[in-house]
């Protein structure tokens, strides 16, 4: 089958490999739409000792099942994998499970690829109106739907009272906007520094997107989502978070840099860090894509899977004003 695979720092090459050989009880999923992810990013950089080249990255896909019972199916997939049995999955906290495996992780090739062997388990099935490319969001759209729900579970102010900051305008930024919207937050206020990406996400998603620096210097929220996690973000968070604020971390960009923990102190303001979505959190937001709750989700251009490289070098270069860039490998 043909795939793209990162073969070390900024390299990736679209070559046939093997069919992946499914454990037992796995089925076999042809993708049909596949999202570039910031971390897919990261290991492109070499940024991400998790991923090692050669590799398949990829996680956000969506696609057709080629084998078992559900075979013919039209399903958007969980890429995150976990045991099931140890206390934090007992808890429902699958998301942080000690033995998860993600999709694009080793020892999961991901779906940058024709085909990805995937336990039944992880597949939600779509109804034929929800395409491809808009079942492919449901991943990151989950992130900010997790972190939207335990943002409401710390504040004090209810969330259809909440003035709101969303820092980062990519797709996981855009997702955590969206889920707060269907959440019944009425005042959502999204930063992002690419003037290109900031008037399509007024234009295209009718987001009310600023420029970081027209934020002014004393204004504050009840909660802020960061969407990038840099060690500026971070500040940019804290400084603007009302007394007694929630701070919801879902950025991985980087882990230096110093943080006004004495402010967090004083002002008791919460500071949560929020990894994935647990397989409710994913079902909740396949069910509220299905259901028309997230919007059109039209913000995505399409590529070819063999343009993989081209798509990664313009999304670093800043040249990509979409949140999302879905790739093709069926087409």
């Amino acid at each position: 089958m043909k795939a793209l695979v990162y073969q070390g720092e900024r390299r990736l090459a679209c070559r046939e490999v093997p069919q992946p050989a499914p454990a037992d009880g796995e089925v076999i999923v042809a993708v049909e739409s596949v999202g570039i992810c910031g971390s897919d990013m990261h290991a492109f950089l070499g940024h991400d000792e998790r991923r090692p080249p050669p590799l398949i990255l990829g996680h956000e896909a969506a696609g057709v099942v080629k084998t078992g019972s559900l075979a013919g199916r039209r399903v958007t997939v969980n890429p995150l994998v976990a045991c099931g049995q140890c206390p934090v999955c007992r808890s429902g906290r699958d998301n942080i499970c000690p033995g998860r495996q993600i999709l694009s992780m080793q020892p999961r090739e991901g779906a940058f690829a024709q085909m990805i062997a995937v336990p039944p388990a992880n597949l939600f099935e779509i109804p034929d109106n929800i395409s491809f490319d808009v079942a492919a969001l449901a991943e990151p759209l989950a992130c900010g739907w997790h972190a939207v729900r335990l943002a409401r579970r710390a504040m004090s102010a209810e969330i259809d009272r909440a003035g709101v900051l969303v820092i980062g305008g990519g797709a996981i930024g855009v997702g955590a906007a969206l889920s707060l919207e269907a959440a019944g937050a009425p005042d959502i206020t999204l930063s992002e520094p690419n003037p290109g990406r900031r008037a399509y996400l007024r234009d295209a998603c009718g987001l009310a997107a600023i420029a970081p620096e027209e934020l002014g210097e004393d204004e504050q929220f009840d909660l802020i989502v960061d969407a990038v996690g840099f060690a500026a973000t971070r500040s940019q968070a804290i400084a603007h978070a009302r007394p007694g604020g929630v701070i919801t971390h879902i950025g991985l960009g980087g882990s230096g840099g110093e943080a006004d923990f004495r402010r967090m102190t004083l002002q008791e303001i919460t500071f949560i860090g929020t990894y994935t979505y647990t397989k409710q959190d994913f079902r909740e937001t396949a069910r509220a894509i299905c259901d028309g709750r997230m919007g059109p989700l039209d913000w995505v251009e399409r590529r070819p899977l063999g343009g993989g490289q081209s798509a990664f070098e313009d999304i670093l270069a800043g040249r990509v004003e979409a949140p999302k860039i879905i790739l093709k490998p069926n087409e």
